[in-house]
């Protein structure tokens, strides 16, 4: 089973669409700590402010139900967009802290004035794979759906599981052992979307 978090902040009707087309049928949307706990694997979504975010997770209480099963028992986790960013140790954006399970910052684009490049960073980019990892293929072009305005930057390089270039490369998805995340939309991406989740939940 895997567990959607329901914790107020979150695109979660287009994950669970998703999830249904690929065949995936056992999916909970929650905030039950009973079912999170017995699910197989996490999956955090988010969209938002990171400090509106952390405090809909700290309201909800189940950051220590997610604590558990991210870093004791190393059930498959996945953060998606604002779900990414509030799993490093915090962000410019705000001023609370992160849940900290990555070694890793959320920070702001910087561009000069006059740049090309405008903020947020939105539409489709392709993706390059950095590591051999159980989502993301590197054989093949990857392209995803991107809407963002922070990025997240791993203090750890070997957490980087793929880059994509907007002005510069920056960290689009990692992973760290059992915990992976992603920028951009895997439920708003299409083929290679269906493709992410449905590697996600054959885990």
């Amino acid at each position: 089973m895997i567990a959607i978090i329901d914790y107020g902040v979150g695109n979660i009707g287009s994950v669970i669409n998703m999830f249904k087309r690929i065949g995936v049928k056992d999916v909970v949307f929650t905030r039950q700590e009973q079912e999170i706990a017995q699910a197989d694997k996490i999956l955090l979504p988010g969209v938002g402010a990171f400090d509106r975010g952390m405090e809909c997770l700290g309201n909800s209480g189940l950051i220590p139900i997610l604590r558990k099963c991210a870093l004791e028992d190393k059930k498959p986790f996945l953060g998606i967009c604002l779900g990414m960013q509030l799993l490093t140790k915090g962000s410019e954006e705000g001023q609370k802290p992160g849940l900290g399970f990555i070694d890793a910052e959320t920070v702001n684009f910087s561009f000069p004035p006059g740049s090309p490049y405008k903020i947020p960073h939105m539409g489709w980019n392709t993706v390059t794979v950095h590591k051999p990892n159980p989502l993301l293929d590197g054989s093949e072009e990857q392209r995803f759906y991107f809407v963002h305005s922070y990025y997240v930057h791993c203090n750890q390089a070997e957490d980087i599981m793929g880059t994509t270039d907007y002005g510069s490369a920056f960290t689009c998805a990692i992973q760290k052992d059992n915990i992976f995340a992603t920028q951009f939309h895997p439920e708003k991406s299409h083929k290679y979307g269906m493709k992410l989740l449905q590697n996600f939940s054959s885990l």
